[in-house]
């Protein structure tokens, strides 16, 4: 079996006891952003698993959109990453 040399962990343990590792991070040419895999992407980043930078250039998400899922997690939880709780909750902080 060969490994990719990569910077940095190859699997860390979140806070309720789950292991997450690079191969669980959805794949570079994701088009389609459900919820679940930008919650994956979000802890992946707090947990230190991968680099906000390279999350940025591998999926080519912008720093404002990638700043908005983060926030949205440590607001309001995984639930507000759904697009129709998503608009709920900016509805709830322009009032």
């Amino acid at each position: 079996m060969y490994l990719k040399k990569v910077a940095g962990p190859r699997a860390v343990t979140l806070a309720d006891g789950s292991v997450l590792s690079r191969a669980d991070l959805p794949p570079r040419n994701t088009r389609r952003w459900v919820a679940s895999r930008k919650a994956v992407l979000v802890k992946a980043v707090a947990a230190g698993l991968i680099p906000r930078a390279e999350v940025l250039e591998t999926y080519g998400l912008s720093e404002e959109e990638f700043a908005l899922w983060s926030d949205a997690v440590k607001n309001h939880g995984e639930v507000a990453l759904k697009v129709t709780a998503l608009q709920r909750y900016r509805q709830l902080k322009v009032e």
